[in-house]
């Protein structure tokens, strides 16, 4: 069902807004890493990261990891 950008929350907005642009950008720029080859345990981390955002788990805010890395 769609929704209006009046019902979203805030994050949800954010996310919406967020995959625009990148999907903006790629489509602008292209893949930059399009016919390189991954690492086999590049491979398995990003499949185990595609799963765990499908099922609705989500990472680190950014401001979080930059107070960690003291980059903050």
């Amino acid at each position: 069902m769609a929704r209006t950008v009046a019902e979203m929350t805030g994050d949800e907005l954010r996310e919406l807004v967020e995959s625009a642009v990148e999907q903006k950008i790629v489509e602008l720029l292209g893949d930059p890493d399009q016919g390189f080859g991954l690492r086999d345990t590049v491979h398995k981390r990003l499949l185990r990261q595609k799963r765990a955002v499908a099922k609705g788990e989500r990472g680190e805010p950014l401001e979080a990891a930059l107070r960690r890395l003291k980059l903050a």
